[in-house]
């Protein structure tokens, strides 16, 4: 059974020294997407970027063409032909500090919860998976939920009253 990805954080934004467990939250919630999925069989790695509102809309408008901030960006990586790099580059996440804190208030998520399920749904992206339409949303939010379930995380697509 291959083993979890290494999850590589870098912090790349000062906001994010307020929330010190980040990077353990981070490690934790990509080991626990990783014995949901299948992963290839040699060993893997994740580079997850801490940032902010300001370099997540610069990636968002140059990657997907749209000028503002968002939680969460993935960039699976191309895979080189011929031999393959050990360990094997599954791909980049970005996370924003204000809008995953923003969300997290005004949804009443604990932060940590929230960012636990921004980095799985961000490995979830770098794997393959989607939600462009009904049928990969349901299955996508499907896995987050059982993922999220094992950390001890409520289900993060039930609204308020759903929820009572």
């Amino acid at each position: 059974m291959p083993r979890p990805p290494t999850a590589d954080v870098l912090i790349a934004a000062d906001c994010w020294q307020a929330q010190a467990d980040a990077e353990a939250v981070i490690q934790r919630a990509i080991a626990a997407a990783a014995s949901f999925v299948e992963l290839p069989a040699e060993d893997t790695e994740v580079a997850v970027m801490l940032t902010d509102d300001a370099r997540i809309r610069e990636l968002n408008k140059e990657w997907r063409d749209q000028d503002k901030a968002t939680n969460v960006l993935s960039f699976p990586a191309a895979q080189p032909p011929g031999a393959t790099p050990q360990p094997l580059m599954l791909g980049d996440i970005a996370i924003a500090y204000e809008t995953t804190r923003f969300e997290a208030e005004t949804e009443g998520k604990p932060f940590q919860n929230h960012l636990s399920h921004l980095a799985i749904h961000g490995f979830l992206h770098l794997l393959g998976y989607d939600h462009l339409d009904d049928d990969e949303a349901e299955e996508m939010e499907g896995l987050e939920r059982d993922i999220l379930a094992k950390l001890g995380i409520a289900d993060p697509y039930l609204t308020s009253d759903q929820a009572k």
